[in-house]
């Protein structure tokens, strides 16, 4: 018989690409992720990974076993759902993934407010960029993402997947104190021609949103310095090396030496909350979905330290 913890664990790697990347997820090391796929293969007398330069490929005999394995982790959840549901109570492992400004300035509080009000539930948090969170979703590799939107690029949403809107969140510019910008109320987009700007590496949501939007602004942008994490594109805006557009959540105080002026029209990005149809009786997602609305409502502020259990 099939174990089907060696199936999710097979399942997870066909979702992230790789072994490493498939432990963060299911909370495990690498190396035990490994170990359930080699007894995985031992037990089918069939080999289900195969080097593909430093990553692995699945064999086409693996590909079938995960279309299975999806199959069985459905039928799990729905189950798991209607007792979930008949309890009345969140309760059992919620996975959720959020993109790194989120996961940092909002889910820490979402998380200890959950833990306070529903001990049952047992939520764990993934960091993921959000252009990937909705796939995740949708193959039951997460329960719930938190993901985000620009009025350019739209969050498509397949068929099976629900969703349900957070909030805005304001972008501003963000200047070097002694730049032209510097003190002004405000600043049209038409102004920005001949910047040097910071920003994400290509690929990502919020660098391809100020390469489409300069762009129809009539303006090529000039990317000087290319940094995936806020704060240090800060610094470098604190440096004087250049400006960048920046949203508000998870951006942290601003330190001296940066100043911060709005752009008209001003961008906006939308927040969602996403989870799949057949979880959506669930009482954990919606006592999620809840505090996330909640706490974006009320402004996000720091989580009550927690006191975490001490192994004897």
């Amino acid at each position: 018989m099939l174990d089907l913890h060696r199936l999710r664990a097979l399942h997870a790697v066909s979702v992230h690409g790789t072994v490493g990347a498939a432990a963060t997820a299911l909370g495990y090391t690498p190396s035990a992720v490994s170990q359930q796929i080699t007894k995985l293969e031992r037990e089918t007398r069939t080999v289900l990974l195969e080097r593909a330069g430093r990553g692995v490929r699945l064999t086409p005999e693996a590909r079938q076993l995960v279309a299975t394995a999806q199959e069985l982790l459905a039928i799990m959840e729905r189950a798991e759902t209607q007792l979930e549901e008949r309890r009345g109570v969140p309760s059992g492992r919620l996975t959720i993934a959020a993109f790194p400004s989120s996961a940092r300035g909002l889910l820490p509080a979402v998380l200890a407010d959950l833990a306070v009000r529903h001990p049952a539930l047992d939520a764990r948090l993934t960091e993921v960029d959000p252009h990937l969170s909705v796939d995740l979703v949708a193959r039951g590799a997460v329960d719930l993402a938190v993901a985000h939107d620009w009025d350019i690029a739209p969050l498509p949403t397949p068929a099976g997947v629900e969703q349900a809107v957070i909030g805005d969140d304001h972008c501003t510019l963000l200047v070097p104190e002694g730049h032209a910008f510097a003190g002004r109320e405000s600043v049209r987009r038409e102004e920005l021609g001949g910047q040097r700007w910071v920003c994400q590496p290509p690929g990502r949501v919020c660098h391809d949103w100020l390469m489409r939007t300069l762009r129809a602004a009539g303006h090529e942008p000039d990317v000087v310095h290319q940094a995936d994490e806020n704060p240090t594109q800060v610094a470098l805006v604190a440096a004087g090396l250049g400006i960048s557009l920046m949203p508000r959540l998870g951006r942290g105080p601003l330190p001296a030496g940066v100043a911060e002026v709005r752009l008209e029209p001003t961008p906006v990005r939308r927040l969602y909350a996403l989870w799949r149809s057949e979880a959506a009786r669930r009482p954990a997602i919606a006592e999620t979905v809840g505090a996330l609305r909640s706490h974006w409502e009320r402004g996000v502020r720091p989580p009550t330290r927690l006191a975490l259990p001490v192994d004897p």
